[in-house]
Parts: structure tokens; sequence; C-alpha cells
């Protein structure tokens, strides 16, 4: 996998899937040790983030590498008018792998044909989000065993939710039934319907998921993005369509587990989060063990 960006979950074969979740889970009894030694990694942040680019600093210094970059484009030359082209041609040479979130679908693409060096592909807009997939399929594995025959359950924004779009494709891998579970406005796009139909998966589609939710081995929780509504009254509309709450998980399986992405806003009520069967705050966690694995992988570091 040396010198391979990563900008699509299908930009990795199913083996490659599971030898970097193999890979993490060593990272995860042993986090800390130097095998970025003498690397720069350069993290280019033209959206706001918390998890995914601390998680991504987090590992490259358990590591021992180094990071350059920015966590607000203002701060950039951007904002004077530099072009994604010439940032990424510039960054390209003060490091070796370049970590990169934009608002626009399809830029990390672009980043990655023109680069020398490997793109990771942070979250482009309403389109893919990688390694987000990656650490939900390390937090599934580790909570159920298996990746295989489960029933997912995916909650909320399936329009815009660039992290349900990159689960769907990477857990279509495997025999998934999926329940969307969306208002209207925001239910999971055609294309991914169609490409599931065209695998002879099954999914199902629903306006609430009480009466159903004993059948989930995933709950999939996602927020409404407001930044993702150019009409704000739409976003009114739905905000607080759907809210996990202790009580409704009375009577769900023993190993089911509820995931979110985070941020959370008001989908799942705080009296969930001591709940066992809670596991967004681990499952962000794991994302430093899953983007250890990424970036050596990437890099074509072996481990000792």
């Amino acid at each position: 996998m040396k010198n391979k960006s990563l900008v699509s979950i299908d930009d990795l074969s199913t083996d490659e899937i599971l030898k970097i979740l193999d890979l993490a889970e060593e990272f995860e009894h042993d986090p800390v040790r130097k095998l970025l030694e003498g690397k720069v990694i350069a993290t280019l942040f033209f959206e706001p983030s918390t998890r995914t680019r601390l998680s991504f600093e987090s590992a490259v210094n358990r590591l021992g590498g180094k990071i350059v970059g920015f966590a607000d484009a203002s701060y950039s030359s951007v904002s004077k008018g530099e072009t994604l082209k010439d940032t990424i041609l510039t960054v390209n040479n003060y490091c070796d792998l370049i970590v990169m979130r934009h608002p626009i679908e399809g830029s990390a693409r672009y980043a990655s044909e023109i680069a020398s060096v490997p793109v990771i592909n942070a979250g482009d807009g309403a389109n893919q989000h990688p390694t987000q997939t990656m650490l939900d399929l390390f937090s599934i594995r580790k909570t159920q065993g298996t990746l295989d025959n489960l029933n997912i359950f995916m909650v909320g924004d399936l329009k815009y939710g660039r992290t349900v779009h990159s689960l769907v494709m990477a857990m279509s891998r495997w025999n998934t039934t999926f329940n969307f579970i969306a208002p209207e406005e925001l239910k999971m796009p055609d294309e991914f319907k169609l490409y599931l139909e065209n695998l002879g998966l099954k999914y199902y589609e629903h306006n609430d998921f009480t009466e159903i939710i004993s059948k989930a081995d995933i709950i999939y929780m996602t927020r409404v993005q407001k930044e993702r509504f150019s009409d704000p009254m739409e976003y009114e509309k739905v905000k607080n369509v759907y809210v996990l709450k202790n009580s409704m998980l009375k009577d769900t399986k023993q190993n089911m587990r509820v995931l979110h992405p985070l941020p959370r806003v008001n989908e799942i009520h705080i009296d969930v989060d001591n709940n066992p069967k809670a596991y967004y705050f681990e499952q962000a966690l794991n994302g430093v063990y899953t983007r250890q694995a990424i970036l050596c992988s990437l890099l074509g570091i072996k481990q000792p």
C-alpha cells in the first residue's frame, strides 16, 4: 500500500481493510512506538474538526512523527486567494503525507491526483470520510466479534452524512442488513440504495424505529448538519426529529451498541451516556489506533 492515497473507502480492497483493522488492534495494545520518526505529516483542515484532527495528531505524536499544517484556513494563504492546487503543490514539498478536510466534494480526489505524496481524505463535503469508516469498522468488529450478518440501523441525516455513505459502501462487502431511518428530506440517496440492490443486499426505510429497535446490532446515530442546509427553516423542521433516550434501549439486544461519529447535538440524550450499550466515546478513541494503522500502511512502514 506504500504511497497509495485514501480518498474513498473503495480505494481499499477488503483484504487491505482487514489488514488495517488487524494492525489497529496491535496499536490498541501498544500505541506508543517510534515508527514515524523522521516523517512529517501535513494536516490541512479547511473545515472545523475536533475528533478527526486531534486523533490524527495524537496518532502521529504517539508514533514519533512531526505535524505541520493548519486547523483554520483563514490562517493560511487561502485567505489571500490561493487556489487549492497551489496550496497542495506547495505543502506537498514539506511533508511525507497530507491529511486534508475540505468542504467541496471531490476536492480530496483532486488533491491526490496532483500531489506527489499520499493524501488522506479527512472528509470532503457530503461525499466521503474513509478514516471515520475504518474506525467505525474497527468499533463494530470489536463489539460484535464479526463484520458479517449484522443488522445496522442508520438514523438521522442520511442525505448529507458522509460517514453513513462511506459506511454503507464498506459494510456492503459483508452480508449486512441495513435499516435507514430518516425524514423524507434527509433520506439515503438513491445511488446508495441502487448499489445495495445490485449486490442483492437487503435494506429497509422507515420514518421511525421505536417499534423495531430490538432487531438492531448497531444503532448508528447521526447529527442533522446545520451547515449543509441553505434554508434555515428546513433545518429547524428536521433538527430534532430523532432523539435516542435511555428508556428506548430497554429491550434491545445484549450485544447492541450505539455509535455516533460525533459531535452530537440533541440526537442522543445524555441519559444514554452511562448505559453500557453506549459506545460513541470509545469509538472516538478507536480513531487513534485506526489512524495509526492507516498512516503506517500508506507510508509502507513495517512493524518491527
